[in-house]
Order: structure tokens, then sequence, then C-alpha cells
């Protein structure tokens, strides 16, 4: 039995969302995502996500009031939602729907990451990490298992009975199965520490073939699973920080019960990857993820790793629509690479809100020189404001670049 105020503030914040996503200006915003997505965009669409939301409620907007876990969960996700809207909403979407995810146990390749932290602010989630090897012998590749997938359908049931209670005649309920993120190379940064890896792929280059195939197999055997069992997500509202509207997916032949691979976005990156070669970018990355990537209907490759100097690889990984333009390219080159063929899915700096002293004119600078690249190769633009660790706790900061690059892409 729920709490009676916590189902009253949660239906409160539904009635808001709910109020919001019926608006006009919802749809208008997909159907620009979907002409971004298709290589044809009206104008270059702007996100923000990845905030550093320790630092927002200034005001008292993000305060939960709830008492049960759960129902605590629905408002945390609700007050960002509102709190977004309100203050940096570019191009976002709010949906007339609340996802609950499937009670999907997956048992992972076995191997837990173990590691020091070191914290500069207690408040916030991101911290510092020093990651143990344990990949040190030929022997510790049998520490690597292969996933396997089962469905607690009578917790799936719980949950979206509890959703039901919270939100009927507010927001639909969707139950939410899989939605695939599958590095092979962060996990593997994490098993072994980036820089043992890095020397690992010099000095042990058939130890790691044999971890990253163990891996994708694992993956591809994963996948075959959730497919199998109906546990995939269906056509999603984001891949990766950005608008995944597309008139292409899901692919013919959809059933709703039992989505496949193909009928879906996957998000794919290597970022422990940004300082080699391209030919070992190719040997140790692309040959594997892109035996992962064809499952896929699009693909959304990239995240921090620099890709300007690597898209004739990236053009060999099957499905790919959006390539990650991060901070660290040379953004001349990167335009020149991907032209009309992909998006540019530029990652503008965060150190930017992050300064002593926020400077809007720097701001409109950065964004201005991305805009201005890309208008001279024709490539389809994306501005996504991502990685924010810190605003010096001013959030005015983050509604300030909204208000700037929404100017300098027109919206």
């Amino acid at each position: 039995m729920l709490n009676k105020d916590d189902v009253a503030v949660i239906r409160g914040l539904a009635a808001r969302a709910a109020e919001i996503a019926a608006l006009p200006v919802q749809e208008e915003k997909r159907a620009l995502w979907r002409k971004l997505n298709a290589l044809t965009p009206a104008r270059p669409m702007v996100m923000i996500d990845q905030v550093c939301w320790n630092e927002m409620n200034t005001g008292g907007e993000l305060t939960l009031q709830c008492t049960d876990a759960e129902c605590r969960g629905y408002e945390e996700q609700l007050r960002r939602v509102l709190f977004q809207w309100t203050h940096f909403r570019v191009d976002m979407v709010v949906e007339p729907f609340i996802r609950v995810p499937k009670a999907i146990l997956n048992t992972g390749f076995g191997v837990r990451v173990q590691e020091r932290t070191a914290v500069t602010d207690p408040a916030n989630s991101v911290v510092g990490h020093l990651f143990i090897n344990q990949f040190q012998t030929d022997d510790d590749l049998g520490k690597v298992h292969s996933p396997r997938i089962r469905h607690d359908a009578a917790e799936t049931e719980r949950r979206l009975a509890v959703a039901h209670e919270l939100f009927d005649g507010m927001l639909d309920v969707r139950p939410w199965g899989a939605d695939c993120y599958l590095s092979l190379w962060d996990p593997i940064s994490m098993w072994m520490g980036v820089e043992n890896a890095l020397y690992a792929l010099i000095d042990r280059p058939a130890f790691m073939h044999r971890l990253v195939g163990r891996m994708t197999d694992g993956y591809l055997g994963m996948l075959d699973q959730l497919e199998e069992q109906g546990l995939l997500c269906g056509p999603q509202s984001l891949i990766h920080c950005t608008g995944a509207y597309t008139d292409e997916l899901p692919a013919p032949g959809y059933d709703p019960a039992r989505p496949r691979t193909k009928d879906i976005w996957m998000f794919g990156l290597a970022q422990m990857f940004s300082t080699v070669s391209p030919r070992m970018f190719k040997e140790f990355e692309v040959e594997y993820a892109g035996r992962i990537c064809e499952r896929f209907g699009l693909v959304y490759y990239g995240c921090c790793d620099p890709l300007d100097g690597k898209m004739n690889e990236v053009r060999m990984i099957p499905n790919v629509r959006n390539v990650s333009m991060s901070p660290w390219v040379n953004e001349e080159r990167g335009a020149a690479e991907i032209g009309r063929q992909y998006v540019y899915s530029r990652k503008p700096s965060p150190a930017l809100v992050a300064t002593d002293t926020f400077d809007p004119g720097l701001v409109r600078k950065d964004l201005e020189t991305t805009r201005n690249v890309c208008d001279r190769n024709g490539c389809p633009l994306e501005l996504i404001l991502k990685d924010i660790s810190t605003v010096r706790y001013e959030p005015r900061r983050l509604t300030e670049w909204a208000r700037i690059a929404m100017d300098v892409v027109g919206g």
C-alpha cells in the first residue's frame, strides 16, 4: 500500500509533466530531430544532459518529499524533467509517458571492478578512480563468463502495478526493456586500468584479442537472449544524450511485444582508444564492435574519444548515423571528414561553464566556431552539452548557455 501523501506528490508532478507533454511544441521538436537524423536538418539541434544535479537545487525545486524509495525515484525523475524544462530546455522533448524498467536479471561478465576513489565534492557523484589490474596472466581470461539473461516477470508486474497507481490518468505507463550500451573497452579499462590496458595492446596483443573477442561473443549471446525473451526496449527517445527520433525505425515487421536489435539504436564507443593509432583502432575496436553494430538499426558512435583522425575506420562500422566530435577534435578536419554523411555530434567543452568566472562571450564564440565550420562543410549538426561535473553552484550558467546556444542555431 503506497503512502497517500507520496501518491499526491507524484500525481501533482505528473499532472504538470502531462500538461507540458501535451503542448504542440513537443511534436514540433520530434519532427526537427527526425529531420536531423535523416541528414536533412531544418536547423542544428541542441541538448543539455548529464547535469551536475547536486548543484542545481538552489531554490528548492528539486527537494524530494516522498518517503517511499520507489516513489522517490519517480519523484526525482519528474522534478528533474520539470526543472530542465523551466530553466534550460533547449530541444528536449517531454514525453506523455513514464518508462518502467522490466526486472531483467543479467549475470554480466562475472568480473567485479576493484578500485580506489578520490573525492573532491562529497555531494557530487563524479569522483576520481584508480582501477586495479585483474588481468595480468593468460589464466585470468577464465574470469570472463558469458552473460545470462532472465526475466523476473513477477517483479515487473509489481513495478507496473505501482506505476499504474501513481500515473494512471496522467501519464501512460510503458514497460521498458534493455536499452543497449555495449562498450567493449570501457569495462576493460575498469578491469585493468587504462594505462595497463594500453600497454597490454602493445606487449600482449594476442591476449587482448582473446579478451575482447570473448566479450564480443558474450554481448552477441546476450542480445540473442534479450530478443528471444522479448526483453529489448522499444523505439527510443534518446540515444547517448541526443534525440533518437527517426522515421527509419522500427524496421518492417516490428512487434512491440518482441523488439529486435534492428528496431532500435545502439550506442558504441572506445574512449580508451583516444591516443591509439587508426590502425590499432581498427584492429581492436572496429573489427569487434562492427559485429555488434551490424545487428542494430542505427548507431550513435563515439563519446569523449576524438574521432576526427579516425573517420576512415569509423566508416567501416555498420549502421553509424551520428559521430561524436568531442572537445579534443580538430573541428575543421572532423567536419571535412563527416560532410553530409553523418550527423556531426559536437560536444562543446563543459569547462566553459565551470570556470571561476562565467564568460558568455567565450561560450558564444565556441558555439559559433562549430556552427561556421559545419556550415562550410554541409554537416548536419547537433550541439550536446554533457559531462557537466560543476557549474560552481551557479545554475544560471546553464540557463545562459542554453539561451546562447538556441540563438546561435536560430531556434
